[in-house]
């Protein structure tokens, strides 16, 4: 981890203005684990969160970090969505999409897959089936983004975006790697087209290296650690693997790495976004995240009905290994 990496001395460096100042940590979350899809091991990073601290996000995962062995890989089975976008970060490992809207790639290590569902559709997400019979590391996100009620019902939208799509810079000092996946940073834009105004970045700080990022004022903020230990915000509160930070007031993020990491993260990795707000009602029922009960309930008979496309004939399914 990560995949995508560079020459820091080669890089862009991002200059906070002389009179930014850091926002403070509101809270910081532990992250409860959990199986999703056919069984595979995830860390929901928003549970415990206010919706409120969380808005325009609905819903995030950390997929793994896990070694699997030959067989034992699993995605998730064909299912319907409605009403959001999923940003799938793959950091290793490899995935297979295809949507009943005709999307579909190869997820490989470093890239996104950015996938508007929209006024509806069917997808799946599943590893291919060399690295089902190899096994090998796996270790993704999956972040859901709602959309404002006027966008709901758009039409769906599938963006594959490799990792070399993402734009790469660095600290003032050199000591850590800001990958822009989405959205903008301090005039740095990253690939993909969003619905929401947001940005996403993975950021890597070596041992004892600090990093303060330029944030939009008017953006929320939300800091998990993927891996390793350092401090968070102005106060420099601690933050370590498996816990999300909600940060506030002021417009930049700043990050400490602690001098001393474990030996199978020599790094301090960090998943950072924010987006403005919607301050809209929501209304989640498993995969539908609408405004109101009713519009979840059209959603089901809908889905029910055949109206998110259909399965394709050519349709990928999961791998199973023969016995």
């Amino acid at each position: 981890m990560p995949a995508i990496t560079a020459d820091p001395l080669q890089l862009p460096r991002l200059q906070p203005s002389l009179d930014a100042t850091p926002r403070r940590v509101k809270v910081v979350i532990s992250a409860p684990q959990g199986l999703e899809g056919e069984g595979f091991p995830v860390r929901r990073a928003f549970a415990g969160i206010e919706a409120s601290d969380l808005d325009p996000f609905i819903h995030m995962d950390q997929m793994g970090e896990v070694e699997y062995a030959p067989g034992e890989p699993k995605g998730t089975p064909w299912h319907p969505h409605r009403g959001f976008e999923t940003f799938t970060y793959l950091i290793d490992g490899q995935f297979l999409h295809q949507d009943s809207h005709g999307g579909g790639g190869t997820i490989l290590d470093g890239g996104t897959q950015y996938m508007t569902a929209g006024d509806g559709i069917l997808h799946i997400e599943t590893p291919p089936e060399h690295l089902v019979e190899t096994g090998g590391l796996f270790h993704g996100i999956q972040l859901w983004i709602n959309l404002p009620q006027a966008k709901k019902r758009i039409d769906p939208q599938y963006q594959d975006l490799q990792g070399q799509d993402s734009v790469l810079v660095t600290s003032a000092d050199g000591g850590a790697i800001v990958r822009v996946l989405a959205g903008e940073i301090a005039g740095h834009r990253g690939p993909g087209i969003s619905h929401t105004p947001l940005s996403i970045a993975h950021v890597t700080l070596a041992p004892g290296a600090r990093i303060d990022i330029p944030w939009r004022r008017d953006f929320n903020a939300l800091v998990y650690a993927l891996s390793g230990f350092g401090t968070i915000g102005a106060e420099q509160h601690p933050l370590r693997t498996g816990q999300t930070a909600v940060l506030v007031d002021g417009d930049t993020l700043r990050i400490q790495a602690s001098g001393s990491q474990e030996s199978r993260s020599p790094n301090l990795e960090l998943f950072i976004i924010g987006g403005v707000p919607l301050r809209e009602p929501v209304f989640q029922y498993g995969p539908f995240v609408m405004s109101t009960k009713a519009e979840v309930i059209e959603a089901f008979e809908d889905f029910q009905a055949g109206r998110f496309g259909q399965i394709p004939s050519n349709a990928i399914q999961p791998h199973r290994p023969q016995q």
